[in-house]
């Protein structure tokens, strides 16, 4: 006999349990959970985050930056481990209300230190305060804003949304599955379609609008997130997005900023916390394989 089918109620009740991967941590609430002060090294910027796509594209950044020579670019990267809901004390919370990482503390001038939160706020901010990677022209510099942001609309699609049912809900459910299946498919063709016509998403020059995106896709081409994703979707089908893919995996910086903040996979591949470049000793960069 099937099961009856879910009813939702009058009011959700805070108390439901969602089960699956994160069920301890998700709660309807906001706001800290413990009282934990965030560790502060001696570089101008403090990075509090994890490797994950969205924590990526800030040590990405930052790598990029300091590669081209900005030594203000310097940074500690201190990892927050969001399975453990480090993301939940009272010193994360204050650099990010919304309990997410990556968060920024810039401390270039010590006497006011100011937070900056959400991924994309911190690629525009990082790019303004060191004229890189994001044009002074105005049309240039839409496009790149245009597909920066659209890499931020798309993501909760694609992880919370596919890989979240496809990888990480207790139970398989079609209706979801194909739901997202088929919107993180539009999403790599009109990525696809764009590298048709251009080398970089923003146009002729790597930009925030490469660094946003390329942690996001880079894993689905490499078959490196969500199980069998890379199969189940066909991702080999968006060949120019596996072209960008591999321009971009193949730069330093990139390379060095995929492994920080890393908790997982092979030990040389992981850097749990990065205060320097000497870190980086000893640990495997690899350009064909995105993580």
């Amino acid at each position: 006999m099937a099961d009856a089918p879910y009813v939702p109620p009058k009011v959700w009740s805070p108390d439901t349990v969602s089960g699956g991967r994160f069920a301890t941590i998700n709660r309807p609430t906001a706001g800290a959970r413990e009282e934990k002060d965030l560790p502060v090294g001696e570089h101008p910027f403090q990075l509090y985050s994890l490797a994950t796509p969205n924590g990526v594209k800030v040590t990405i950044m930052l790598e990029e930056l300091l590669e081209a020579g900005h030594t203000g670019a310097e940074y500690d990267a201190w990892t927050i481990s969001i399975g453990d809901g480090e993301q939940f004390t009272s010193g994360f919370v204050a650099v990010n209300p919304n309990s997410k990482i990556p968060a920024l503390l810039d401390r270039s001038d010590p006497a006011a230190p100011f937070r900056v939160f959400e991924s994309g706020a911190i690629l525009v901010h990082l790019a303004e305060k060191f004229g890189m990677f994001l044009p002074t022209d105005p049309a240039a510099r839409a496009e790149v804003l245009s597909w920066t942001f659209w890499q931020v609309a798309s993501g909760p699609f694609m992880g919370g949304g596919f890989g979240h049912f496809y990888a990480y809900a207790p139970e398989k459910y079609e209706y979801p599955i194909n739901r997202y299946a088929m919107e993180t498919k539009r999403i790599f063709d009109v990525a696809d379609q764009r590298l048709a016509q251009s080398r970089f998403l923003g146009g002729d020059e790597y930009t925030i609008a490469d660094i946003a995106n390329f942690p996001w896709l880079a894993p689905f081409v490499a078959g490196q997130i969500y199980n069998d994703a890379n199969t189940f979707l066909a991702i080999h089908e968006y060949r120019n997005v596996a072209r960008w893919v591999d321009e971009i995996a193949a730069r330093p910086a990139v390379q060095r900023g995929r492994i920080v903040n890393k908790v997982w996979g092979d030990e040389d591949t992981q850097l749990r916390e990065r205060h320097s470049v000497a870190d980086f000793a000893g640990k495997r960069l690899e350009a064909s394989k995105p993580e």
